[in-house]
């Protein structure tokens, strides 16, 4: 086939199909906007709702696995067209894989009759096919170095897998855990390609200069969270508490260190830098948090656990869509001037999030809307400029 037909065919595509960015980004955006005003409603005013897996379950699935990991795959599968030079996913195999993950929401919504085990099968093959697009252009090209994003997928397909296991079989415990160990995968996730994009993007955007990486240093701070990944499986009460409070120390300061290396000082003046620095330094604190739970200094692992999902993932995704949505719709990195607000209001979701239930217990509940609130007004923000972005042709006129 020639050029021409490629390109022709490229371009008789629709928008929303050209690239995985394209439909995860946008589902998974609006998806948690919904959720959220969902889980806001139920706290201001209680009622009799049943969900599978319960309500407390399926606000932490949905936020990780319909939320989280659609995004995760958005990026993965359109960074992975960069890496290698082969085309993206794209067209009717793309179609087939958003409406895996659209299925899954709505089996877990509203599939209260169906079998439990295939509302379980038909969330967990998102996950499965994202794997397999992701490992076919990293194979085909032998890049190894990407193809850690494989088993990382896959390794979060099982955590999802055994959790749907802890529902069906009336396990609280083991379903729970299940997601605390995707809340530490997917920090793992922003320490990898954080480290990767962070001071790349300063260093290019700024009067940065790039420090080089110090090999051990990446090792340590990724290490230590990968086995925080195990602890969370196995249960943070259940590990010997010395062992959890070394591990979480280990990833603050090792992460912590990485940080202050790439150049912060250097990005207050663009929010689409300081957006990704101020998110990233969530990991660290969230790591101290839970240090200082695992010291008894901290009653509740949730303040933990919601530094890593509310600050490090909803900020960093919220900070890496809207740089990623314009520069792969052909567009120059400026985003809309609205969108400044929009980074300070998912941060002020996550220090409220944190901090109010920490320091003023009884305002606990008020806390949680209030972070839900911010929340959604942040992500609206990303979805009234970038949702049409998302669903028309590139600026440039090319595909993809």
């Amino acid at each position: 086939m020639s050029n021409v037909d490629n390109m022709n065919a490229a371009m008789a595509i629709p928008p929303i199909l050209r690239l995985a960015f394209r439909p995860l980004f946008l589902g998974g955006t609006l998806f948690s906007i919904i959720a959220l005003c969902w889980w806001a409603y139920f706290w201001v005013a209680p009622f009799d709702w049943q969900p599978y897996g319960g309500p407390v379950w399926w606000h932490g699935h949905e936020m990780l696995f319909g939320f989280g990991a659609a995004i995760v795959v958005g990026f993965l599968l359109t960074a992975v067209q960069s890496w290698t030079g082969v085309p993206g996913l794209k067209g009717n195999k793309l179609a087939v894989l958003a409406l895996a993950w659209l299925l899954g929401r709505l089996f877990i919504a509203f599939g209260g009759s169906l079998p439990g085990w295939l509302v379980a099968v038909v969330d967990l093959s998102f996950l499965l096919l994202s794997a397999m697009a992701m490992a076919y252009p990293v194979l085909k090209v032998k890049q190894w170095r990407n193809l850690m994003f494989v088993p990382i997928l896959l390794v979060l397909m099982i955590l999802n897998g055994v959790s749907h296991w802890g529902v069906l079989t009336d396990n609280a415990l083991t379903a729970l855990h299940s997601l605390h160990g995707a809340i530490l995968l997917i920090a793992l996730v922003v320490s990898i390609i954080g480290g990767r994009v962070i001071p790349f993007f300063t260093a290019n955007a700024s009067s940065y200069t790039r420090l080089p990486n110090i090999g051990w240093l990446d090792g340590l701070s990724i290490g230590s969270i990968i086995a925080l990944v195990v602890i969370g499986f196995v249960g943070f009460s259940v590990v010997p508490q010395p062992l959890l409070a070394v591990l979480s120390l280990l990833a603050a300061v090792s992460n912590g260190w990485r940080f202050m290396r790439w150049g912060i000082a250097h990005t207050l003046s663009t929010p689409l830098l300081w957006s990704l620095h101020f998110s990233y330094l969530f990991v660290p604190v969230g790591m101290i948090a839970l240090f200082l739970y695992s010291m008894g200094w901290l009653g509740n692992i949730s303040i933990a656990l919601h530094c890593l999902t509310v600050g490090a993932m909803g900020g960093m995704i919220l900070a890496m869509i809207s740089r990623v949505t314009l520069g792969h719709t052909g567009r120059k990195l400026q985003p809309p001037k609205l969108m400044t607000l929009g980074y300070i209001l998912i941060l002020t979701a996550a220090v409220v999030r944190v901090l109010l239930p920490w320091l003023v217990p009884p305002l606990a509940n008020w806390g949680i809307v209030a972070a839900a609130v911010l929340w959604v007004a942040a992500y609206s923000i990303y979805l009234r400029y970038y949702g049409p972005m998302l669903v028309t042709t590139r600026a440039d006129g090319r595909p993809g």
